[in-house]
């Protein structure tokens, strides 16, 4: 068990390089004056910074958490192509999802996604049959010009192999088809440092208390820094609401009598200890439009997800008794109970799909986005999916451009003269980092154990090398912060320094999966509050 005694007292001087401090932050961006200033950082609202700074624009990002700290970081952790959606008949969506998908797990961040293999169970009496899903994960693959293989039927036997969970009674083919896997927080942070990188202000854990207004217009926003309690204003020729959930709320700041114009759909999550090792994961009808997934994800299994409406407070949001059940029941269509044991859960959690206004079923409505303009001219982005979120941050730079009087500037690029696929920092092999981390550990002294090479090549890129810097340079942040996990006290260090962690959570539950996996124990998260205050 790790004790406070073990904790670093190390990491105390921030590595060259390092942010600006909150109050540097704050003064500069109550003196400018910005282009655009994005209310929102979960990943529509990064996006769009992202491109906005890319395009020559002076960009202002600021959030009332952290980033990606609700929503975005409560997802399925898939970047797909949405096989649902060909029963629909949305050929050109899945279409255009395929191709974001590969850009990203291909090109933009190929450290931070993998290709997975997806397994879909036909049962007898199930909702579709073993001749409709092998054509469908067939067209699927060739959707995605067969780049993750050909969709194809398998036998059980061949499936249970690869899934030794997986419930063979009554199991009549297996179809197969290839999808991607990332981390949605550390995708979402290095999309924030890629804004920041393009010249892009940035300032978490900031909320906005009101509007400015200029002659009717939104020109800014009021601000309190929720760890030091000060006030500060920001200026800006044009504001974007990308709050997600809280959408509407900001929209009443604009215009008290603004109508309603998003519904929530609550998803809910279950991670558990897995008991064997998965090499595939499962997608399982539920009914006609529902599928479940079970998914090995860092290690573990995640399960979910849910989908029904939510009319609460989105602050409030959680995983309930009757979401537990629900996943665990349709879970088990198609996995053994030995894994379903509620006792290997080690954490739950639930976010909240931005969904348009309307009647209907949530489990049938759109993904789709929607980018609206207030009385005041606060433009307003909800919506989406994450798989295409660099798609959304240039269809919202697009509607900027379409603005009458030119509002963006002489000096703007437009976003269809950016490159398609540049790519987000740490851009590498995770393999070849992994081995040069293993290689070119610290002498003298004890290498880089293999687990902690490979979880920082796929989490950090490139960028690994700057914690194994710091790690060599410290031996204390060498250490691992919990003895069964790979992650080192570095990353701590790393977080503070460079990835504007400000709490205990933001460290262990998104710039780390310590708390998803179980291991934030009391002792390790006071260690955490220490380093940080340093």
């Amino acid at each position: 068990m790790t004790t406070l005694q073990s904790v670093p007292a190390l990491g105390t001087h921030p590595a060259a390089g390092s942010l600006p401090s909150r109050a540097e932050t704050r003064e500069q961006l109550s003196k400018a004056t910005y282009d655009l200033l994005v209310i929102g950082g979960g990943i529509l609202g990064i996006s769009t910074a992202w491109h906005a700074a890319q395009s020559g624009l002076r960009v202002a990002l600021v959030d009332a958490g952290d980033f990606a700290g609700a929503t975005s970081s409560a997802s399925s952790k898939l970047l797909h192509g949405g096989l649902r959606y060909l029963q629909t008949g949305a050929v050109k969506l899945v279409a255009e999802n395929h191709f974001e998908r590969r850009a990203v797990s291909r090109q933009v961040a190929p450290h931070l996604a993998n290709p997975l293999t997806f397994y879909l169970p036909v049962y007898k009496g199930g909702p579709h049959g073993a001749a409709k899903l092998g054509a469908g994960v067939f067209a699927y693959s060739a959707l995605s010009a067969f780049g993750d293989g050909v969709g194809h039927l398998l036998s059980p036997a061949k499936a249970a192999q690869d899934v030794p969970e997986l419930r063979t009674d009554n199991l009549k083919a297996v179809a197969v088809y290839g999808d991607d896997q990332m981390n949605d927080a550390r995708m979402a942070l290095m999309t924030v440092r890629a804004a920041v990188d393009a010249g892009a202000t940035v300032l978490n854990h900031a909320e906005v208390t009101g509007l400015r207004f200029t002659r009717g217009r939104v020109t800014g926003a009021e601000l309190k820094d929720r760890t030091t309690g000060d006030e500060f204003g920001v200026d800006a020729r044009l504001v974007l609401n990308a709050t997600g959930p809280w959408v509407d709320h900001l929209r009443k700041m604009e215009d008290p009598n603004a109508a309603p114009s998003i519904r929530l759909s609550k998803g809910a999550h279950l991670v558990l200890k897995r008991t064997s090792p998965w090499k595939a994961a499962l997608a399982t009808p539920i009914d006609k439009y529902r599928i479940t997934f079970a998914l090995p994800w860092e290690d573990m299994l995640l399960l979910g997800t849910t989908d029904e409406e939510y009319e609460g407070d989105p602050g409030q949001v959680e995983v309930t008794e009757k979401d537990t059940a629900q996943i665990l029941d349709e879970a088990a269509f198609s996995i053994r109970d030995q894994q379903l044991s509620r006792d290997l859960i080690t954490y739950s959690f639930a976010g909240l799909r931005v969904l348009p206004g309307g009647p209907g079923d949530t489990s049938k409505a759109k993904r789709e986005t929607v980018v609206t303009e207030g009385r005041g001219g606060m433009l307003s982005v909800a919506g989406g999916k994450w798989t295409t979120f660099r798609h959304i941050g240039r269809t919202v730079m697009k509607k900027l451009e379409q603005l009458p009087g030119r509002p963006l500037g002489e000096d703007y690029e437009p976003v269809s003269a950016l490159p398609k696929r540049l790519p987000l920092p740490g851009i590498a092999n995770p393999n070849a980092v992994a081995h040069r981390l293993l290689v070119d550990g610290p002498a003298p002294g004890p290498r880089m154990a293999a687990d902690t090479a490979k979880h920082l090549a796929t989490h950090y890129g490139s960028l690994s090398f700057d914690i194994a810097r710091m790690a060599n340079e410290d031996p204390e942040l060498a250490r691992r912060i919990h003895p069964d996990a790979p992650e080192i006290w570095a990353q701590v260090a790393y977080a503070r320094d460079h990835e504007w962690a400000e709490t205990a959570d933001d460290v262990l539950r998104r710039r780390t999966t310590l708390t998803i996996r179980g291991l934030a124990t009391d002792e390790i998260r006071a260690g955490v509050e220490s380093m940080l205050r340093k």
